[in-house]
């Protein structure tokens, strides 16, 4: 049975593909857009082209907008470009969108947004959406701007603040799937539930399976070697076996209790499956 039509843009990157991928799984009609071609992409063009958002969101009940310049081209990229990808065009899609018939948008935005507000002072920070984001570069600013037309927009939305969800060395993503990372998988399952749960709106947090509450910040950021030794033993004893240290000290820790609640997320998941993965 197929759900109905999907547009979903950024297809031909990391997120956006496997966004596709999980959708399609789920019964839907994918129409992928990228400025880019890849597998998932039927339409190849700028989302700056009013014929190009014409053309991806025709016949479209669904809009997931992942598409967007992102944190490594800050510095590679001007400042005006970043405002005209990540706001203008978004402004134009969410417009186009509503104009179109589009019934719900799922926008991917990032834990980055919340900025300096991740910097530690005597505990580590605990990010749940009531931490108020301070953006520290163009990429956040952008992003966040982005996050707020989304939610005035015409047609009802959820945005999804993902954590870190790139490849990294073996070491270091199994750390940071301890306090601030999340699989690609969960990213995925979580944008197909936020597509499904059409009554909900609003912004949250999308990280991965941690060990740890809120009350651990202060001992995160004094001694976390020894925390993560009584939360997560098997964890530390495989950081053991392959002669890695653990960390002395976490900064932040996400908190994806408010998408769990709403939207039914639960990461499927953490540390030892990155752990397993590596070998």
């Amino acid at each position: 049975m197929v759900l109905g039509r999907a547009t979903v843009t950024g297809t031909s990157g990391r997120v956006g593909a496997a966004v596709a991928r999980e959708l399609e799984a789920a019964g839907w009609s994918v129409r992928g857009v990228d400025r880019a071609p890849g597998s998932p992409t039927g339409v190849v063009g700028d989302l700056r082209d009013r014929a190009v958002r014409e053309a991806a969101l025709d016949g479209a009940g669904v809009l997931v907008h992942a598409a967007a310049l992102h944190a490594p081209h800050v510095g590679r990229v001007p400042d005006a470009k970043f405002r005209a990808v990540n706001v203008d065009a978004t402004a134009a899609l969410l417009d186009d969108a509503a104009k179109a018939g589009v019934r719900r948008v799922v926008y991917i935005s990032s834990t980055s947004v919340y900025g300096h507000a991740l910097v530690p002072v005597d505990r580590a920070v605990w990010v749940d959406e009531s931490l108020r984001p301070r953006p520290r570069d163009i990429y956040d600013e952008t992003k966040l701007a982005a996050e707020q037309l989304v939610a005035a927009g015409a047609v009802p939305a959820v945005t999804l603040r993902i954590a870190r969800c790139f490849p990294e060395p073996p070491p270091v993503l199994a750390v940071r799937m301890l306090h601030r990372a999340v699989a690609l998988s969960d990213v995925a399952a979580a944008t197909v539930r936020a597509v499904a749960e059409e009554s909900v709106t609003g912004t949250f947090n999308i990280a991965g399976r941690y060990p740890f509450t809120r009350a651990d910040c202060r001992a995160l950021y004094q001694d976390a070697a020894g925390l993560i030794a009584e939360r997560a033993p098997a964890v530390a004893a495989a950081f053991r076996d392959r002669g890695w240290d653990l960390p002395r000290r976490i900064d932040r820790v996400y908190d994806s209790g408010a998408a769990a609640e709403a939207l039914g997320y639960r990461a499927d998941r953490d540390a030892l499956d990155a752990l397993r993965e590596e070998g």
